[in-house]
């Protein structure tokens, strides 16, 4: 059994919500959605893994797809049963990345695993969450996965917030400045090759690498701060360059876009 106590702590005191609907939060939920929307089929199934206070769930269930949401957190989950309306097409349950044995093999058209990997210490976690969400996706059908990217955290919180030497000290960075997550530290930090290796793992082909942030986070508060003009020619901006596998690890936030062999 996994110990929840700081993930609990977290989204028990974060405003989730309110940071997806932040200029800065809705450059990576305006870019994710982007991107679910191309990978789905009329009438298909999806399935969110980690669907966290639903703001993917419900805005997919509104757009007419029919959505099956798992969530971790008790306190996410109340919020997300507590905003669905009639007619929106969607069941949430109670559940954990690790073991969807609820669902059978090959049942969905897109799954998303958006949050999940945010939050798994270990290898063998990691693989088990990827495995369970390959298993229950169709052959030929999308596996979305949202990662958080190692150099944002170094860059800004080591460097830029001065936590360097505490970090040094408390052996939470390699000697090539890898980040070292466990429960305590909530966010789990990884650098693209290690989501290749992952998916190695698994009968999956990679369609897209993308940077769902990009420079966003380093220049929050200048995003926040744009009138509505500014903002849109910065998202142009941003689609722009978001592909671009030569930026995507300077990014905070990854999706990588798999397709099932």
């Amino acid at each position: 059994m996994r110990d929840l106590t700081y993930l609990e702590e977290y989204y028990n005191s974060h405003d989730e919500e309110g940071r997806l609907l932040s200029k800065h939060g809705q450059v990576e939920y305006v870019t994710t959605m982007k991107y679910i929307r191309e990978a789905l089929r009329p009438g298909g199934r999806i399935l969110e893994i980690g669907a966290g206070t639903g703001r993917y769930s419900l805005a997919l269930a509104r757009e007419g797809c029919r959505v099956d949401a798992v969530e971790l957190i008790r306190h996410n989950l109340d919020i997300l049963l507590g905003n669905v309306r009639p007619g929106d097409e969607i069941e949430a349950v109670l559940g954990d990345a690790l073991d969807l044995s609820m669902y059978a093999d090959e049942t969905f058209d897109v799954t998303l695993l958006l949050g999940p990997m945010y939050h798994l210490y270990t290898e063998a976690d990691k693989i088990q969450a990827l495995g369970e969400a390959v298993r229950v996706t169709k052959k030929g059908g999308r596996v979305l996965v949202s990662y958080c990217l190692n150099e944002g955290t170094v860059i800004m919180h080591c460097f830029q917030r001065g936590n360097l030497r505490r970090c040094l000290e408390l052996d939470m960075l390699t000697e090539d400045y890898h980040c070292k997550s466990d429960a305590k530290e909530v966010f789990e930090l990884v650098r693209t090759e290690d989501i290749d290796r992952l998916n190695r793992n698994f009968p999956v082909a990679r369609e897209k690498l993308v940077a769902t942030d990009g420079a966003t986070n380093y220049m929050r508060g200048c995003v926040d701060a744009m009138d509505e003009e500014t903002f849109r020619l910065y998202l142009d901006y941003h689609f722009s360059t978001c592909e671009r596998q030569d930026l995507i690890g300077a990014s905070h936030h990854a999706l990588d876009i798999l397709r099932k062999l």
